[in-house]
């Protein structure tokens, strides 16, 4: 299944948040993206229709295995990416806007040789 860009940024956007936090609610994430409470809100609902995370009761926020593998794989972009482009000599702001765009678009197989050429440069 196809999973839309703003769902891999609000798994990210989650899966950061419980890096820094014990627990996540919507309105961290609505802080943290400075997004509006109705539209975190339809989110939540669509990514846990999905089974891309659950909700307790409390309004509690966990990821799914199949909601953390996304998440984890955005943020492995994103990181790598914000990194090398800084590396190349690209400003850190404009880096890592540019990474958060490229992450979403860029395929499995070439991200893979981005990283093998990358490693094979720094060693």
């Amino acid at each position: 299944m196809k999973i839309h860009e703003s769902a891999e940024n609000y798994l990210e956007t989650i899966f950061m948040l419980q890096n820094r936090k014990p627990s996540v609610r919507s309105i961290d994430i609505v802080n943290e993206l400075g997004f509006s409470k109705p539209s975190v809100s339809v989110a939540m609902k669509n990514l846990r229709n999905n089974g891309y995370i659950t909700m307790d009761p409390d309004g509690y926020i966990t990821l799914t295995p199949s909601g953390r593998e996304i998440a984890e794989k955005m943020y492995e972009r994103h990181t790598f990416l914000s990194t090398w482009l800084t590396d190349l000599g690209v400003a850190p702001d404009v880096a890592a806007k540019d990474a958060c765009r490229i992450e979403h678009v860029i395929s499995a197989e070439s991200f893979s040789a981005i990283k093998r050429f990358a490693s094979r440069i720094s060693s």
